[in-house]
Parts: C-alpha cells; sequence; structure tokens
C-alpha cells in the first residue's frame, strides 16, 4: 500500500504505547514485529520515541506518567482543530483530560474520556500527521471501543460525524461500525466478561501475516494471551497483552474474494 501522506478528520491517525518499562517494551515489540525504536535525545521530549517499519513511523512509545499507571496503547483521531474539538467532546458529556498543547512543531494533541470513561485522543498535524503505514503486516488496520455505554452512540457521531451501523455479532456481541462518509474507520461492542476491565477501552489491532504464528512468538517473549485466534469475518484475530500488561490485538485481515 503506498505510504499515507494525510488523514481525514475523524480517521484514527496514530496510535502509541504508554510503558511502565521502555526498554523491555522497546525490545518485546522489535522481536514481534520487527519495528525499530527511535528515540528524541532532547530532554523535554520526555523519553518519547517512535516505532519504524521499513525506515517509516508506525506507532509511537514513551513512559507512563507515574509509577502506578499501568502501560496502554493509546488511539488517536485526526482533527483540523483540537480546541474544537475539546469543545465538542464537553458539550457531548464528555471530559477533557489534558487540554490541546503544541508538541514541539509537530502538531498539536488533546486527550479526552468519554461519557463511560474510555480515554482518547486528537491528533491536529503539523510536521508529523500520523502513521504513514497502515492496513499491512505489523501495522495498524483497525481500533475498535470495547463498552456496554448506549451513550456512545450518540457521543462520537457529535465529535467526530461518525453514523455507527449494526454489523451483527462479533466475538463477545453485537457489533457495531462506525462510519465517517459512508466508510468504516472504527468499531464498537460490548466487552462482556473476556478481558478489558473497567472503565471501557478503545483496543488497537495490528495486522499481522499469520496471527498464530504472531500469538505463539508474543507468549514465548513473555507476553499472554487474552483470547485465542479464532475466525470473525473480518480475519483470523486474537487479544494480547505484552509483558507489562499492555492489550493490543492482532489479526491476519481476510483478503476479499
Amino acid at each position: 500500500m503506498p505510504t499515507r501522506t494525510g488523514y481525514k478528520p475523524g480517521v484514527p491517525c496514530w496510535v502509541d504505547l504508554s510503558s511502565s518499562d521502555l526498554i523491555a517494551s522497546t525490545g518485546f515489540y522489535e522481536e514481534l514485529f520487527g519495528w525499530r525504536a527511535e528515540f528524541d535525545p532532547r530532554p523535554e521530549a520526555g523519553a518519547y520515541g517512535r516505532f519504524t517499519q521499513g525506515g517509516k513511523p508506525v506507532a509511537g512509545i514513551g513512559p507512563t506518567f507515574g509509577d502506578a499507571v499501568p502501560s496502554v496503547w493509546n488511539t488517536y483521531f485526526a482533527t483540523d482543530d483540537a480546541e474544537s474539538a475539546a469543545e465538542r467532546v464537553e458539550l457531548a458529556g464528555g471530559r477533557v483530560v489534558v487540554t490541546p498543547a503544541q508538541i514541539f512543531g509537530e502538531g498539536s494533541m488533546a486527550v479526552f474520556k468519554d461519557p463511560a470513561g474510555a480515554v482518547f485522543m486528537v491528533w491536529q498535524p503539523g510536521g508529523h500527521y500520523g502513521a504513514r503505514i497502515v492496513n499491512e503486516p505489523v501495522a495498524l488496520c483497525w481500533t475498535a471501543l470495547d463498552s456496554h455505554d448506549p451513550d456512545a452512540q450518540a457521543f462520537y457521531p457529535a465529535v467526530f460525524g461518525w453514523s455507527p451501523r449494526p454489523a451483527g455479532d462479533g466475538a463477545g456481541g453485537e457489533y457495531t461500525e462506525w462510519l465517517l462518509d459512508g466508510r468504516p474507520v472504527a468499531g464498537m461492542r460490548p466487552p462482556g466478561d473476556r478481558f478489558l476491565p473497567d472503565p471501557p477501552h478503545w483496543l488497537v489491532f495490528f495486522a499481522v501475516a499469520d496471527c498464530d504464528v504472531t500469538v505463539a512468538l508474543a507468549e514465548d517473549r513473555g507476553g499472554k494471551i487474552l483470547q485465542r485466534p479464532q475466525d470473525l469475518p473480518m480475519g483470523r484475530y486474537a487479544v494480547l497483552a505484552d509483558p507489562q500488561g499492555a492489550v493490543f490485538a492482532a489479526i491476519t485481515p481476510k483478503i476479499p474474494n
């Protein structure tokens, strides 16, 4: 797939890992996905880095903010105005956790919680617009909200202009696709008693060439299998936790006939 050169507002554009152990996390994902980590040496960068694939950024990595804060994968949605996004979040019943802030010349970010407590971010691009590779092996290919919250059906459309579309049963309950201009951009499913504790959470999916091989490698490198590989209409996928506890999904997308 060609290198991405930008993202429409409302589309997932970047993910990053907040890790309690940067060295261990770097080694785990470099072995699992073949990524390479490059860290910003400036003290004011706060030890933030980027994972690259073939020299192109695919995800970020940085420390957690506090010893008791768990490791987690974060999802960023593109916006052309982070301040306006913050206003829409508050009007729709969400909460601004971190107000919009400029990150060097790279862009502006903000951190929000939806009404049920799921954390998500927005990114207003400057020099950095997001992942340069998506929908390829070892790159971001999907993100889904695990939540029972019925208010999400109104909240996210108010913030991003999405439209919900029921998509049938999907590993644990009724699945919803979020559409933007008629195209799927994200999903939502009830978490049930599976693997994610409260509060609700955005789950990041990485495409892989072989889900079963990836799961075996992750377990061998100290990761945990939270949901063993299973087949869905969109492909074969599993849910994993890295050795620091950050949850993510690996999927081998089904190729259309």
